[in-house]
């Protein structure tokens, strides 16, 4: 924990002078002022009395920390949040971490120092035990993301059932051999995998673990995917993505080197975004109620900035649908919602 010293000695300046710029002295010239901010943000330093005053005061700004605004499914998210926010009267900031850890602490380094009033983390890249300490400083509010040692509330689809549902899909099409598309270290791709390695074992299928595909996420990721099939001796039949941009890359190529989908490689995505009913073939895809998602979250993390306790933990889980269209079963197009699945499990 850094000390007044501590900015003292960054700013090149005595004891006395950071304390009169804290206490907004009047005698104290603008360069030096700038140098105490400057290492102050530095420190990552609240001064007590500081602290004491500003948990008083809101800014009426809130943050949400996304990995990648291309991504449609977190501009989709956002755009929600945008309209849940203004319709409550504050204002959002979009923070890019690009997976960063780094990045992320910096980023909930807005709560600490009173920039914002509360934050969303729609993904997690740090432990938990690093993001909690932040928690004194305001609210924080899981989206999309969950974490079992997260003390705080949520709202997120059960990725787990998401990604058995996707699976069982495509194993009750007949396919013995069917790949798997998640990025490296994500919560989120983990319990999706989960979900996808139970389908398999509940059907007594073994999954060749050539056939997982890590640090997936764009277009691109997609079509050098299905370079890397198409090299196979034992090529997968149907592969599960964790979005529809890589399903999208995947088939495009695969078009273009004449492989017929869903006959020679049946494909599945996730998110339902645009481009899933746009391509041709259509993409069959996990829905997620994205809209409803935001909604929540800004709602519950609103409620928290009124609350005494930041810490009580809610989570709101969402039902999934899957939207079945071409790209796994031909010309038919089917709605299955998770409460019909469990009806006939």
């Amino acid at each position: 924990m850094s000390t007044i010293e501590d900015v003292a000695r960054l700013a090149g300046l005595s004891r006395t002078t950071v304390s009169r710029v804290i206490n907004n002295h009047p005698y104290v010239s603008i360069e030096k002022r700038q140098l105490v901010v400057d290492a102050m943000n530095q420190l990552g330093y609240v001064p007590n009395s500081a602290a004491r005053s500003l948990r008083n005061q809101k800014t009426g700004m809130l943050a949400v920390l996304i990995p990648k605004i291309t991504n449609p499914f977190y501009s989709q998210l956002i755009e929600s949040m945008e309209i849940a926010a203004s319709e409550r009267g504050y204002q959002l900031i979009v923070c890019q971490t690009r997976y960063s850890k780094k990045k992320e602490l910096t980023y909930l380094n807005l709560l600490k120092t009173k920039q914002v009033d509360g934050v969303i983390l729609a993904s997690i890249q740090n432990d938990w035990e690093l993001i909690e300490g932040y928690l004194q400083y305001g609210p924080i509010i899981l989206c999309n993301e969950e974490d079992d040692q997260a003390t705080v509330s949520g709202v997120h689809i059960n990725q787990e059932y998401a990604g058995y549902i996707a699976t069982k899909h495509l194993i009750e099409q007949g396919h013995r051999r069917i790949a798997f598309c998640c990025r490296s270290q994500s919560k989120v791709g983990n319990k999706r995998e989960i979900g996808f390695l139970k389908a398999l074992h509940e059907s007594g299928l073994a999954f060749n673990e050539q056939h997982a595909f890590r640090d997936t996420a764009s277009i691109q990721d997609g079509k050098d995917v299905f370079h890397r099939i198409r090299e196979m001796n034992d090529k997968p039949t149907a592969i599960f993505t964790g979005g529809d941009e890589v399903a999208a890359g995947i088939i495009s190529e695969a078009k273009r080197f004449n492989w017929r989908i869903p006959e020679d490689l049946a494909v599945i995505g996730f998110d339902n975004q645009a481009i899933a009913e746009l391509m041709q073939p259509t993409i069959s895809t996990v829905h997620q109620p994205i809209q409803q998602m935001a909604s929540i979250a800004l709602e519950t993390l609103v409620e928290r900035l009124y609350s005494k306790n930041n810490q009580s933990r809610e989570e709101h889980v969402l039902t999934v649908e899957l939207v079945i269209r071409e790209s796994t079963v031909g010309s038919k197009i089917i709605r299955v919602s998770e409460r019909n699945l469990l009806q006939q499990g």
